[in-house]
């Protein structure tokens, strides 16, 4: 009751207060954060969870399926194909390469093996357009670089799902794996994600029934919870069947999607911003107080080295301007997927589990802090009435000079271009 309580008053201060941190750098992700860190049993006593306590298992487990099925259901098979130049370069080569480099550092770094270096990558790998809220939902900013932020947080979710799956498998049994039992769970998931959606679309096309304008929302709303209790009854991959299923509705069904696309989305950002106040609530003084100084700097370097040298190898060859690409580069923020990711293999019981979860948390809360307080200054730069005096003389003057065109020479013919 006091968790709803304190949850609440959080929210209602958010929204009051939602204007203001759209344009300046607070944050609604600090907000939670730092709410659930104040009224945690660190501070002020009043939101008492551990890891062991049911609601926080509960929670990430609901809150991943309803976020990945609103994830999936933004990126149908048509969207990706149309436009899928960069977000492929960002997904195809930026996504591995992220989750090795990120492996490569909590090795050496932090010192765990590589069972669990290599989950701690994938944990790490997606991202969260929330926390840089400022720069994907400004106009000013070009539009290929929002897309392609928006279509890679959309989808890196669910593509590092099977890698925390299997490798969060991989270090829980020194023994074996049950590898088929691990693929027969993921592929049910994937087939309940597809099939359920299809027939349920194809049902409602029939001349025996028809949705009213007032109920279609409900129907993506039917079809997820459907496919949960699928999923439950049948010890189905519930993760993969939610991301399937809306990728399948997106697909097959548009006039779903666009009935329950707003719902969806303050659906997704009600547990989003719920399970960020829970998490905030599990870290204490004395987590952060315990972290050795090579957590920090496994966390620091997971963020400036990880994703900026992985995003650069996946722009060679690329047209994507450098201002473009230094945003891309540096706006990768470690947000709810990570957080969920970190509660369940926190929850799993493995040996190395609190090591995981601390380096995994100390990244994101690094992260949240730095992204989601710089979006608003980086957005600036791509937007000319927000510059500086100077940078404005300097952007005109260039301008100026792209219009002129070089100097010709007055000896030789100029080179073609």
């Amino acid at each position: 009751m006091t968790l709803l309580l304190v949850f609440a008053v959080v929210l209602l201060i958010a929204v009051l207060v939602s204007a203001l941190a759209n344009r300046t750098v607070l944050s609604t992700a600090v907000l939670f954060l730092a709410a659930g860190f104040l009224a945690g049993d660190g501070v002020l006593g009043l939101v008492h969870v551990t890891p062991a306590t049911p609601i926080v298992a509960t929670l990430a487990e609901l809150a991943l399926f309803v976020v990945l099925f609103t994830d999936g259901m933004r990126v149908g098979w048509t969207d990706l194909r149309t436009a899928w130049r960069l977000p492929g370069r960002a997904l195809g080569w930026g996504l591995p390469l992220t989750l090795l480099v990120t492996a490569v550092i909590a090795h050496y770094v932090a010192g765990l093996d590589w069972p669990e270096a290599l989950l701690i990558g994938a944990i790490l790998a997606p991202t969260d357009p929330v926390f840089a809220a400022a720069l994907v939902g400004n106009d000013k900013v070009p539009a290929r670089l929002r897309h392609l932020l928006n279509v890679e947080s959309g989808v890196n979710d669910g593509l590092a799902l099977p890698f925390v799956v299997v490798l969060l498998a991989v270090a829980a049994e020194s023994g074996d794996l049950h590898l088929a039992d691990l693929g027969t769970e993921l592929l049910l998931g994937v087939a309940i994600g597809v099939a359920v959606p299809w027939l349920a679309i194809r049902l409602e096309r029939t001349r025996w029934f028809a949705v009213s304008e007032q109920y279609l929302p409900l129907n993506a709303v039917a079809i997820g919870l459907l496919v949960l209790a699928i999923g439950k009854a049948t010890h189905a991959n519930l993760f993969l069947a939610a991301f399937a299923a809306g990728i399948t509705v997106a697909t097959v069904g548009r006039r779903e999607r666009e009935a329950f696309e707003h719902f969806g989305e303050l659906l997704a950002e009600v547990f989003k911003l719920v399970a960020l106040l829970v998490f905030g609530a599990l870290l204490t003084p004395a987590f952060f107080g315990d972290i050795a100084w090579t957590g920090w700097v496994f966390a620091i370097l997971a963020l400036v080295v990880a994703r900026p040298a992985a995003l650069a190898v996946s722009f060679l060859g690329s047209r994507l301007g450098m201002r473009e690409q230094l945003a891309a580069m540096w706006f990768g923020p470690k947000g709810f997927a990570s957080v969920v990711y970190g509660l369940l293999v926190l929850a799993s019981g493995i040996a190395a589990a609190q090591q995981v979860f601390t380096l995994v948390a100390l990244t994101i809360v690094l992260s949240i802090v730095l992204h989601s307080s710089t979006d608003v200054l980086v957005a600036r730069g791509f937007d000319p009435t927000l510059m500086p005096a100077w940078r404005q003389r300097i952007e005109h003057r260039g301008r100026k000079l792209l219009r002129r065109g070089p100097a010709r020479p007055t000896t030789q013919q100029p080179d073609d271009v």
